[in-house]
């Protein structure tokens, strides 16, 4: 969901990824069933570059457990 990549951004600490661009990662609680199994948790690991204007969101990883 765009809003928790937003708040993942803004209150996660950054660490540098590759070509220059940056990740961070949150948990929010999930208590909800993907792919046929029930998780508690997802992690989204946004990864994205900080340009002069704005910041661009390359891609988003979501990992469930």
């Amino acid at each position: 969901m765009e809003q928790e990549v937003v708040e993942a951004i803004r209150e996660s600490p950054w660490e540098p990824a590759s070509q220059g661009r940056f990740a961070c990662r949150r948990n929010f609680p999930y208590f909800n069933e993907w792919n046929g199994k029930l998780y508690e948790t997802k992690q989204v690991q946004p990864i994205f570059a900080d340009e002069v204007a704005e910041i661009v969101v390359v891609t988003v990883y979501t990992y469930f457990f």
